[in-house]
């Protein structure tokens, strides 16, 4: 397939159906290209030489029922759109899967770049590394503070229950992938259960939020949202841990993991921390419980990877180093759950 034609992208029954559903919207023939990242959905970038749009649809030879997945990324962007929150435009949900054989969703393409590495915010500056920084948290406040009941959100999750169910979710994540001993985890994983806090008011949760998952444009401002693939209804402090866990340098060369924290400018957890709590008037007190939970979760993903790694199922370089991290996110895990316990 050539890069203008890639694989999942069926551009002319993608052209028919825009001109059909959306006359006047596609001026001329269309070209498309695989945007790189992403956990598992796949994204490209499709124009018609003026105007360009994105299009998600769920990885190639994906067997599961999975119109449930674009249907609920579509329908948190459309009700997100009609609020403060920055999210692309939507513009076409597809549950036909003879089109691209798939369902999929296309929106609006947001010009901007999503920061991974350190050397790429440090390109900005420390001044504008913390203003961008600054500005996912005052973000995160916007999201967690629109009432899904207005915005049609009210059945999106079930908040009862959340971090139980989030609790026992992973750790069956975690069971379908040991093939070595990890010294600590099930401590962490009991000692998670054991000092459950209690939820605040549920909220819409973006489910991976991070600063390599937003748009930032020349002005510094968040220009979008992306990757609503594991959003819902549940405890928005979950959000913040995970902000939190991304916010600590780790010491790491060449990390295949986010390494932002470390680009000179970045604020220390305890400012990102303060200033949420001051703009939500949440009670962060157990924000401990939430960071650790956020760096148990980090590790048994990673261990997910590397256990793919070790039977031959991954593709690309930078996987055999991934089980090396396990170890490290487990003893940061149960080092600030100590912490929060020593606090309280």
């Amino acid at each position: 397939m050539s890069p203008d034609h890639p694989p999942g992208l069926d551009l002319e029954r993608l052209r028919g159906l825009l001109g059909r559903e959306q006359p006047g919207l596609v001026q001329g023939p269309l070209t498309g290209r695989l945007i790189e990242g992403g956990r598992s959905n796949l994204t490209y970038a499709i124009s018609d030489g003026t105007s360009k749009w994105v299009v998600r649809r769920p990885p190639l030879g994906h067997v599961l029922a999975t119109a449930h997945d674009m249907k609920r990324e579509h329908r948190v962007i459309s009700a997100l759109h009609q609020t403060s929150v920055p999210v692309p435009r939507p513009v076409l949900l597809c549950e036909d899967e003879e089109v691209l054989g798939a369902p999929f969703y296309v929106m609006e393409f947001v010009e901007g770049t999503p920061y991974r590495t350190a050397d790429q915010l440090a390109s900005l500056g420390a001044e504008r590394t913390r203003d961008a920084v600054l500005a996912l948290v005052d973000t995160l406040v916007e999201l967690h503070a629109v009432d899904p009941t207005s915005v049609g959100l009210a059945d999106f999750g079930r908040p009862e229950g959340f971090l139980d169910r989030q609790l026992r979710r992973w750790g069956k994540q975690l069971d379908a992938s040991r093939n070595r001993e990890l010294a600590g985890i099930d401590e962490l994983h009991a000692n998670l259960g054991r000092r459950l806090p209690v939820s605040p008011a549920p909220a819409v949760v973006h489910g991976d939020y991070r600063l390599d998952n937003v748009l930032i444009g020349d002005d510094d401002k968040i220009k979008a949202i992306l990757d609503w693939e594991m959003s819902t209804l549940g405890d928005p402090l979950t959000d913040l841990g995970l902000l939190v866990m991304y916010s600590m340098p780790l010491s790491m060369p060449n990390s295949p993991v986010s390494t932002t924290a470390q680009a000179p400018g970045h604020p220390a957890p305890a400012e990102l921390i303060q200033r949420y709590a001051e703009r939500s008037g949440r009670d962060v007190s157990a924000v401990s419980w939430y960071t650790a939970f956020a760096w148990f979760k980090l590790a048994v993903i990673l261990e997910g990877i590397h256990y793919r790694y070790t039977l031959g199922q991954t593709v690309g370089r930078g996987f055999d180093r991934i089980g090396d991290l396990v170890p490290i996110f487990i003893e940061h895990g149960l080092t600030t759950l100590q912490e929060g316990t020593q606090e309280g």
